[in-house]
């Protein structure tokens, strides 16, 4: 059995290396775009996070404002231009920051159409179109793809080598826990790296759509007050920094550069993917096709709509709140209840 363990590991760590050894310039330019791309957006995450610490900081003044900058510190610029001195290195050629861990990926992804053009890759690819834009998915993809095909063969045959040294080494009960362990781990942190695309797709739909009342209420009140519906758009768009006004700043920039109005709102209503924005990108390509002398009422109509969807959201976000409390009141209310009966107890003991 040891002997079958060492030799899988050893297989594993040979084929990582082959293909280690057979990725080319494309697979290494595309590696050295996600990490461009990665660095930006912790980049934006760096900046937003900057901003925040900027306006709790005007409300402090004096020994507050000391402390505040002690206790959470303002070292943003420093991880930023650190960023991007690392893009920089990147776009010159020097991919010294490019993970080799992740490599073989792409050259299985290259070198075996199934895997790169499989069921795993579409899905992965509607997501990130989805999470990213069009321009983003496909390079995003490829190494999403690429990690979750050499990262588990790395881990596996690392947990196959330990395992092996500790039985070998006398400690049967440490290796088979390591390998059961290291291998369960293998699974579940591969699982997560996919299932992650779910969970910021969820995050993002649920901030779109609490945004949506706001941006649907801000629409239809300068378009009843005369303003042409584009125009209202992109003033709305450029009115704040959040998810869906970034999504509406994106179809305002389209179409500035000429690209149709069907494919602009089109492309929103898939990066977006929620019925509210499906609603509202219709009725706007409506008037923009047909004419539409009613829009003003429409969009007074979908922001009442979002509005009362709203508040039913919130009712039962505070409904799954109270059931989730639930639990916790029991189990205080218990310990409460310990507390006051044991001392009972004790005395009635000593009696």
């Amino acid at each position: 059995m040891l002997i079958i363990a060492l030799v899988a590991a050893t297989a594993l760590i040979v084929i990582w290396l082959i293909l280690l050894g057979r990725a080319n310039q494309d697979d290494w330019i595309t590696a050295a775009y996600n990490k461009v791309f990665d660095n930006l957006r912790a980049i934006e995450k760096l900046r937003r996070k900057q901003a925040a610490f900027d306006v709790k900081r005007l409300v402090f003044s004096g020994v507050p404002d000391i402390f505040l900058k002690l206790f959470q510190g303002n070292g943003a610029d420093k991880k930023i231009n650190k960023l991007l001195s690392i893009n920089e290195q990147l776009k010159n050629g020097d991919l010294k920051s490019v993970h080799l861990f992740v490599m073989p990926g792409y050259v299985l992804q290259r070198e075996f159409q199934s895997i790169g053009r499989g069921e795993i890759h579409k899905v992965i690819m509607t997501k990130n179109y989805e999470l990213y834009g069009k321009k983003h998915a496909v390079n995003l993809t490829k190494h999403l793809l690429a990690k979750l095909l050499s990262y588990p063969l790395i881990g596996t045959a690392v947990t196959l080598m330990l395992g092996v040294t500790l039985n070998s080494a006398g400690s049967t009960t440490a290796g088979a826990a390591i390998l059961g362990i290291g291998l369960a781990l293998v699974i579940v942190l591969t699982y997560a790296m996919f299932d992650e695309l779910n969970e910021k797709i969820r995050k993002r739909r649920e901030s779109i759509s609490r945004q949506f009342p706001n941006v649907a209420s801000k629409l239809a009140l300068l378009v009843t007050s005369g303003m042409i519906v584009d125009r209202a758009w992109k003033e709305t768009a450029y009115s704040q920094e959040t998810q869906l006004y970034m999504e509406m700043r994106r179809t305002s920039e389209e179409l500035d550069n000429l690209v149709s109005p069907e494919s602009a709102y089109s492309d929103f209503i898939s990066r977006c993917n929620t019925k509210e924005t499906a609603k509202l990108a219709s009725a706007i390509l409506q008037n923009h096709s047909k004419g539409n002398a009613e829009i003003g009422r429409l969009l007074k109509d979908l922001a009442r709509e979002a509005w009362q969807e709203r508040r039913h959201t919130a009712k039962r976000d505070a409904e799954k709140a109270n059931s989730k409390l639930m639990i916790p009141t029991m189990m205080l209310l218990l310990a409460i209840l310990v507390m006051l009966m044991v001392p009972v107890a004790m005395n009635f003991s000593g009696l």
